[in-house]
């Protein structure tokens, strides 16, 4: 009963601080998603020191993420030109230029692993600025966090109804190589309840047409499956459990972010090509 109690006021505190960061102010956006950046990264990289040769130097990592975030904050406001996104090419090249100092017996994989970092955490949480700001019509940006929230509610919603459906009802299993404990019921389950939860939004915001409702959350649903699988495919490939303990209850960040990873650039490409377009 402790550990339940001990989970829930964790998980909501999480989401008070995701939600408040989404809504809040553009700065207090700026700020959350960065230390989220760095947490992310610095657990991932934490977990590649111990597999075979992978040393990415992380503070470095971290600060190579954040500054792409911030970059991306910068030019999407119509702060700066592109030439904002200079250091962060320099920074790249560092990666590779840098092995040559360090001698190590395998660079490849420090290569790939920094990359991988940079792509996987903060190239994802980098694409929210394109979705929280968007360009008004008489020029300049709007502050517009309402897919930001729906991206993360519908995640949320996902991951708890799948859990619940999936854990009463569950026989098949989705990717039993991967997950054991994931199943199609989970997982129809989960898309059931968040397409029906999309129409509460259409009805309370008609703006947007029912159809793309139900076309947005699909994507959600979809994407942060795959987006689960991908952390548990990752933690099988090390032979962990948990990316981390940050959260109690929860594991570490990457556990508890797994599906919005996956959820957030599926979520840009729909609102580009079928909403804004």
């Amino acid at each position: 009963m402790k550990n339940l109690v001990v989970r829930a006021l964790a998980g909501a505190i999480f989401v008070v601080i995701i939600v408040s960061g989404i809504y809040i102010h553009p700065y207090v956006f700026l700020s959350v998603f960065s230390l989220v950046i760095a947490l992310t990264l610095w657990e991932f990289s934490g977990l590649l020191i111990q597999y075979k040769n992978a040393l990415p130097e992380r503070l470095i990592d971290i600060s190579g993420g954040v500054y792409l975030f911030f970059s991306t904050f910068v030019y999407v406001n119509e702060l700066s030109g592109k030439e904002i996104f200079l250091p962060y090419l320099f920074f790249l090249m560092y990666i590779f230029i840098a092995e040559f100092y360090r001698k190590d017996s395998n660079p490849i994989n420090n290569w790939a692993y920094t990359l991988l970092g940079q792509i996987y955490c903060a190239g994802s949480f980098s694409l929210l600025n394109c979705i929280i700001f968007t360009p008004a019509v008489s020029g300049g940006v709007v502050f517009t966090p309402l897919f930001a929230f729906v991206l993360f509610a519908f995640v949320w919603l996902n991951d708890t109804s799948a859990y619940l459906v999936g854990s009463t009802m569950g026989k098949r299993r989705l990717f039993e190589r991967i997950s054991p404990k994931k199943s199609w019921e989970g997982f129809w389950g989960g898309l059931i309840v968040v397409l029906l939860s999309s129409q509460l939004f259409a009805y309370y915001i008609p703006d947007l047409s029912w159809y793309n409702w139900l076309g947005l959350s699909a994507t959600v649903v979809l994407f942060a499956t795959w987006g689960d699988l991908v952390e548990s495919l990752l933690k099988r490939t090390l032979t962990i459990k948990d990316s981390g303990h940050l959260i109690p209850g929860h594991g570490g960040m990457l556990d508890r972010l797994d599906s919005v990873l996956m959820a957030i650039p599926a979520t840009y490409i729909y609102i580009e090509l079928f909403i804004r377009n």
